[in-house]
């Protein structure tokens, strides 16, 4: 296995990484080890997609769903209701 050396860490960072060691119950070195296999892991992760660009993906045009919506305003309007009185 490689090792790597890291100097210069700031005093601050250095007991934050003992403190969350001491708090997983892991050595620091196996503390930094596991941190930077997360920070790579998520470098490596494909970006994560928003929800209408899922929907367009799963259900777009190039799927057969294909809706003719009405235009905006398009629908008769109607009083709001009355809650004045008790069901």
């Amino acid at each position: 296995m490689a090792s790597v050396l890291i100097r210069n860490v700031d005093d601050a960072l250095h007991q934050r990484l003992k403190t969350s060691a001491r708090a997983h119950r892991r050595s620091l070195e196996e503390e930094v080890r596991e941190l930077l296999r997360i920070a790579v892991a998520h470098q490596d992760a494909p970006p994560k997609e928003s929800l209408s660009a899922l929907a367009k993906r799963l259900f777009g045009r190039e799927h057969g769903v294909d809706l003719d919506l009405p235009p905006r305003g398009a629908a008769p309007r109607r009083s709001p209701p009355d809650w004045s009185e008790p069901l």
